[in-house]
């Protein structure tokens, strides 16, 4: 089939055509034009059109495969995906039209401050190609000398434009004039005044224009209003009523406008004849009273803080102004709230894959009561269970099995015994936990958790979330020793450690920011959080001796736990990513604790950490946990993390994207209990990490993206010093060194 590969494409094509190979560009300009043709040519490349086929070294391989699999018969199969996925019909040079390209650069480049430009382009055929070519004569480009209003500055209207914030000003004295930032100053200005009370205001009511008769490669910018603007338009409109609708549906809708059946509440008139939601869920849900004047970011809170409340499928607004066609003044505000069900079950069944090597199956069935007390509290109730199994040879016939269930009750709003100023757009949320957990893990033992945890969630804005947990009580019983288990833990004193029973009581301070535009050039992530557990019961019950003082029959742990996740991507281009992440971590456990609790543990290695290492082979240190602790200790963890991750990411064909990878970092203990002094965390810490390389492949449908990592181990820090570097020993070629260091990574989803 692929035998057309070998053959030219120009046989194929229909007579008297070429294929399109591309464009030129060729940017002629005068010396003291500082504009850089490289830019130019940047910009004009990605408005001209067609676009021509992809290619590898000149080859048109994707129209070559779309001619070899030819026209398939029927408009569904793996023959028309074939052609049409990976394949690619021709650019040919009927739909190449230098005239119209050229035109189109000529109003671009003018738009972009470079008038009396010019721009002509023709065509030059070789072989069975055409390249299309622009020739640009550009002009020197013309800065901004003013920027001013003309209006009448006494006029209420006038005032309010002359508050508009000149330091977000788009359109600024000494840049170049780009009609860009005159558009994106009139939709400021829009936002601006609908943030006063302008309802009726449009962004097309504004005339600009440009003078460039001051000469010296300057303009200067006016804007003003067009004279056959509404008269609503520069009248700002007051809130004279508002409405909800908490039962609204759209089977048999209320009369809107009519006051049957409405109770006034706090200035706000309520609809709700099933009593959905108490009143004072309901008023807290909208920000504003009649009275006030009209807001686009009121009205944009209000509509959200209901969206956030969990309740409702749908929410939205509608505003009537009053009937004075000669000087109106007034709206009517009315919200339509579709409740949700408000009770429903979900059951949920999968397979996952975890960092510690364990492979299983779980299911879930989740019961919901929506606005359990009128207040748009949500109820959840969660039963669950999981096998899991591990093809590492040192976990074999150790498979796991966890029954469990949580019990949570969410408000949407603080739960506290003191009031909190809430911030108006996203509406906060309190969550009460209750869980309990059974986890066997066969021929080993049986371990019991009791959780209890008090959240409180909130935004500062759309890209910063807090979460504050001021009580989390973790409590967590060992039992049903094997007998073979038992004598293991009558032997070795780091087993006895890692089985006692515990109860960690602390607070909990998570922080995460992103930026606002995932298609951003710089695309920035942080995640922090601050641990903290026995501080409280150490003020009463001061202890010296390590896992001597107990609460309840169980040892209470002491510790401070901080961890930072910072990402960094940055775009190449459309499709090409270079993204980063740096992992940084410490917990200091002191009094009651030798080292962090086994749940809290930093752990690395696997699938989203450093790929070319299996978890539990890695670390802590210059150790390389033994087959007796890889199976007996809960996990194989430190006190402190470092890792760090660097990752190419570009196109190969459709959906098919590729990856090349370097993976850096190790973990560390803070004491020589569990794994002795070669883990313990010092000053040549660097001289511990290990490093890994590879690449990837990534099928992305949208919905899902499924990753297959390919990796070797570059550095093993557990060798002997001289030795780590086992890069040097490097032999793809040879099958035995691929069985041991070739690690195969699948995922779903991105590792960071």
């Amino acid at each position: 089939m692929f035998c057309v590969m070998s053959c030219s494409v120009g046989k194929h094509l229909p007579p008297g055509t070429q294929l399109y190979k591309g464009a030129t560009y060729d940017v002629t300009k005068e010396k003291a034009n500082k504009t850089s043709a490289k830019s130019i040519r940047n910009q004009l490349k990605k408005i001209t059109s067609p676009v021509p086929n992809k290619t590898i070294l000149g080859y048109p391989y994707r129209v070559a495969i779309w001619y070899a699999v030819g026209e398939p018969k029927k408009q569904k199969g793996f023959k028309y995906w074939l052609r049409n996925k990976i394949g690619e019909a021709p650019v040919l040079s009927t739909a190449v039209n230098v005239n119209i390209n050229s035109a189109n650069f000529q109003a671009f480049l003018e738009n972009k401050g470079y008038f009396r430009t010019d721009v002509g382009g023709d065509t030059a055929v070789k072989g069975y190609k055409v390249t299309a070519r622009y020739h640009i004569d550009l002009a020197m480009p013309y800065k901004v000398n003013t920027f001013q209003w003309l209006m009448d500055s006494s006029s209420t209207f006038g005032k309010d434009i002359a508050n508009l914030p000149p330091k977000e000003n788009y359109i600024k004295k000494n840049e170049q004039y780009d009609l860009d930032n005159i558009k994106a100053e009139r939709s400021r200005t829009d936002i601006f005044l609908k943030s006063k009370g302008y309802y009726y205001f449009s962004p097309d009511h504004i005339k600009a224009w440009v003078d460039s008769s001051k000469g010296d490669h300057k303009v200067n910018v006016f804007f003003k209003l067009k004279q056959d603007i509404p008269a609503a338009a520069v009248l700002p409109q007051t809130i004279r009523s508002i409405t909800l609708f908490p039962n609204y549906t759209l089977l048999n809708p209320p009369p809107d406008t009519s006051k049957r059946g409405l109770i006034l509440i706090d200035g706000i008139y309520i609809r709700d004849t099933v009593h959905y939601l108490n009143a004072a869920t309901l008023l807290r849900g909208v920000t504003y009273r009649p009275g006030s004047l009209y807001s686009i970011k009121k009205q944009n809170r209000t509509l959200n803080r209901f969206i956030n409340t969990g309740v409702f499928k749908f929410v939205k607004n509608r505003y009537q102004g009053d009937g004075d066609t000669l000087n109106p003044h007034f709206l009517d505000v009315y919200y339509y709230l579709t409740p949700l069900k408000r009770k429903s079950i979900q059951a949920e069944i999968g397979t996952f894959s975890k960092s510690n090597s364990f492979t299983g199956a779980q299911g879930s069935v989740t019961w919901r009561n929506r606005n359990l007390f009128k207040g748009a509290e949500q109820m959840a109730v969660k039963t669950y269970g999981s096998v899991e199994t591990s093809s590492n040879d040192s976990l074999k016939s150790n498979n796991n099995f966890s029954l469990g269930m949580d019990v949570s009750l969410l408000f949407p709003r603080f739960v506290t015994p003191f009031k909190i100023k809430e911030n108006n757009f996203f509406p906060p949320q309190t969550k009460f936990t209750v869980g309990y957990e059974w986890f066997r893990r066969q021929a080993l033992y049986t371990k019991n958790f009791f959780r209890v945890q008090y959240d409180l969630t909130w935004k500062q804005k759309v890209n910063k979330e807090n979460t504050f947990s001021p009580i989390a009580i973790t409590y967590n019983t060992t039992s049903d020793y094997s007998l073979q288990y038992q004598a293991l833990v009558n032997q070795v004193p780091a087993l006895a450690l890692s089985n006692l029973p515990e109860v960690i009581i602390g607070s909990f301070y998570n922080f995460t920011f992103h930026s606002v535009n995932p298609k951003a050039k710089n695309i920035f992530y942080f995640n922090g959080n601050i641990d903290a557990a026995g501080n409280t019961i150490g003020l009463f019950d001061k202890v010296s001796v390590p896992y001597s003082a107990k609460i309840g029959g169980a040892y209470f742990s002491q510790f401070v736990k901080m961890d930072m996740d910072f990402r960094y991507s940055r775009k190449l281009d459309d499709n090409t990513y270079w993204a980063n992440r740096v992992i940084i971590g410490a917990g200091l456990p002191y009094g009651n604790s030798l080292f962090l609790p086994f749940s809290r543990q930093f752990i690395i290695g696997g699938s989203s950490s450093l790929r070319g290492f299996q978890p539990r082979q890695l670390g802590p240190g210059r150790v390389r946990a033994d087959a007796l602790q890889q199976l007996y200790l809960p996990q194989i963890g430190g006190d402190y993390k470092l890792e760090m991750n660097t990752e190419l990411r570009f196109p190969l064909i459709s959906k098919l994207k590729g990856a090349v990878f370097m993976d850096a970092g190790n973990i560390w203990t803070k004491d020589t209990v569990l794994y002795g002094k070669a883990a313990q965390f010092n000053s040549r810490f660097l001289s511990d990490l290990a490093v890994d390389g590879g690449f990837g492949l990534r099928l992305d449908i949208s919905i899902l993206l499924i990753r297959l990592d390919l990796a070797v181990p570059m550095r093993e820090p557990y060798l002997e010093r001289g030795k780590e570097w086992v890069i040097r020993d490097f032999q793809p070629f040879s099958s035995a060194w691929r069985r041991d260091n070739l690690v195969y990574n699948i995922a779903i989803g991105y590792p960071f």
